[in-house]
């Protein structure tokens, strides 16, 4: 996606507003390599950029179970892991989402303009509600209109995401034009900007997505490296190397899946056994060890600052009450536009 212009004229003559960058970080486990390429990796880049928000959204972590006794600590972890791998709180604003009232506030309001049927297409409430064991309950059918407070508060024009929430930026840009039409021009239309990156898959299941919730499946920022090195040494592959003359993109999922990392974490390796796959005299376990190093070597700083981090766990809160503080005033600037707009003050 380009992007022309780093700022656009506001509504009504106001101030310049900076092109904004939101994205949310899920505080519901491990993150793992796969979370690195497909988003971190990129967010780094966008604080550099532009004006950028980056949530740890406690608020949908809640929509599932989860355990109230580790739910804070997994809140500070995220966030260390998050700084660790290259958010930096300098660029860019990292916060909790529950920390910011305005957050539910615009989402209630945004719930008027809304229709129940659109929720109900979501692809993703689908899958999550047909898991459901106990019964939908109205937090998962709304998720998506707290996603678009989320983005609209800060009135983001730039959504880092995945594919699988292309969607969801989708019905940002419905709720947006509906306001704008029924109370005048107040939000920018939310682009989704895909995440660039391979979408990294399970390295016991190259069939499925490199998951938090199945053990095996992924390798986290901060793994130790002989952890590292067993997971990468077991990954699925196949029994024997190709015929000679063989192509890539006709490779199993496992191996191309060791391709996708190895091309991620050591590019200057990717070519000599591209060759010798074509060859038919690739080896798979050198392949492995080649990239297990060089996975071990990327996340080597990672794991290091991690670990100072959370022996400090007070560093991590002043991060997150500093980041509040930053993002509090531009959503309650926007919050009284918008009451203003709805006849509400």
């Amino acid at each position: 996606m380009r992007v022309q212009e780093q700022a656009r004229p506001a509504p009504a003559g106001g101030p310049r507003i900076p092109v904004r960058v939101f994205s949310g970080i899920q505080p519901t486990g491990v993150v793992h390599i796969g979370n690195y390429v497909g988003a971190i990796r990129q967010w780094a880049q966008l604080q550099r950029e532009f004006e950028s928000y980056f949530c740890i959204v406690d608020l949908h972590a809640i929509t599932g179970s989860y355990d109230v006794a580790e739910f804070p600590q997994r809140v500070l972890d995220a966030a260390a892991a998050n700084v660790a791998a290259g958010i930096d709180p300098n660029q860019s604003v990292l916060f909790v989402q529950s920390h910011v009232p305005e957050h539910c506030e615009l989402m209630w309001l945004l719930n008027v303009l809304t229709p129940v049927g659109q929720l109900e297409r979501m692809t993703q409430y689908k899958e999550r509600s047909r898991r459901a064991k106990t019964g939908v309950m109205a937090g998962l059918l709304n998720y998506p209109v707290l996603q678009a407070a989320d983005v609209l508060l800060y009135k983001a024009k730039l959504v880092p995401v995945g594919e699988d929430q292309v969607q969801h930026v989708e019905l940002m840009r419905d709720i947006a034009e509906r306001f704008n039409k029924q109370f005048g021009e107040t939000f920018p239309l939310p682009e989704a900007r895909l995440t660039k990156g391979a979408r990294i898959m399970a390295l016991n299941d190259p069939a499925a997505k490199m998951s938090k919730s199945v053990s095996g499946s992924y390798i986290a920022l901060v793994e130790d490296p002989e952890s590292i090195r067993k997971k990468v040494r077991a990954a699925v592959t196949d029994p024997g190397p190709p015929k000679k003359g063989s192509k890539l993109d006709d490779a199993s999922p496992g191996v191309a899946n060791l391709f996708t990392l190895l091309e991620v974490f050591a590019p200057h390796r990717y070519a000599e056994f591209a060759e010798a796959y074509h060859d038919g005299a690739i080896r798979y376990s050198e392949m492995k060890q080649a990239l297990a190093d060089a996975i071990v070597e990327t996340f080597a700083p990672v794991r290091d600052r991690y670990a100072q981090l959370v022996q400090r766990p007070d560093e991590i809160r002043d991060i997150l009450a500093g980041g509040a503080r930053r993002a509090r005033p531009v959503a309650q600037t926007t919050m009284e536009e918008v009451r203003k707009e709805m006849g509400l003050r």
